[in-house]
């Protein structure tokens, strides 16, 4: 089968999918270069209010497609930044839903999403020092802002895989679920994420970044939207919320 990253929308939720079976999912140069133009059709599409990154089969990424390297290296680490940089840049919440090697580029892909779940047996690994690479320093310092710097320079260093009990203790996964369960923990959670305010997720996904000079603007933003007067109000009604603010390209 061709390399490729698959995608779909159904209910609010897009459904990216990295597919590459020869090499267990492993990225090729085009497949880096699609991801960012991808994400932003799916980012100015209103129907999309989360999306999901998972991997074909039973592996979520192997890393780059070394052959990829031969070329250019600085080139295939240019696409591999705009890729993770686009990814973490996504407006609405995104999630990582991880089963078998999580490794390299795959992991580095997973740590630019803003969750991660893992099936039970999943491995991760951080391995640039296995190929002389010298791993970006935007991925670098969003390693250490999941894991600290203790848990970044174990990985860093050695290239050694850690298991998902590791991986929850040390936050770089948010949940482990039993083989079999994956799927279907992450359909419930995505449709808890398409119910919430857009309003208050795109806010929050500024602030955790350190972001402190858009107070006014989401202030202003939250005023104009209607999603607070609408979430007090089904709170005391005893009803669902309805939100209507939906993310522009002008926020």
């Amino acid at each position: 089968m061709e390399p490729q990253l698959l995608h779909s929308v159904t209910d609010s939720v897009a459904t990216v999918v990295i597919r590459h079976p020869a090499k267990r999912n492993a990225m090729t140069a085009a497949m880096w270069g699609s991801l960012p133009p991808l994400l932003e059709t799916l980012a100015a599409d209103p129907e999309v209010r989360a999306l999901v990154l998972t991997g074909a089969g039973a592996t979520f990424c192997a890393g780059a497609d070394i052959s990829t390297l031969r070329g250019s290296p600085a080139e295939a680490q240019r696409l591999a930044v705009a890729a993770e940089e686009s990814l973490a840049a996504f407006p609405k919440p995104t999630l990582a839903a991880a089963r078998g090697h999580c490794v390299g580029g795959g992991a580095q892909l997973a740590a630019a999403c803003d969750l991660r779940f893992a099936e039970e047996g999943a491995r991760f690994g951080v391995t640039p020092a296995k190929l002389g690479i010298v791993y970006p320093a935007s991925a670098t310092r969003r390693l250490v802002s999941l894991v600290g710097p203790a848990t970044a320079k174990y990985l860093l260093f050695s290239g050694e895989l850690i298991d998902t009990g590791r991986a929850l203790r040390t936050g770089l996964v948010d949940e482990v679920l039993p083989e079999g369960e994956l799927d279907k923990r992450v359909a419930e959670f995505t449709r808890v994420l398409v119910s919430r305010s857009q309003l208050t997720q795109a806010a929050a996904k500024e602030f955790t970044t350190g972001r402190t000079d858009r107070d006014a603007h989401w202030s202003e933003r939250a005023r104009q939207s209607g999603d607070t007067a609408e979430g007090v109000a089904a709170f005391l009604e005893r009803r669902t919320p309805r939100f209507t603010w939906t993310v522009s390209t002008s926020d």
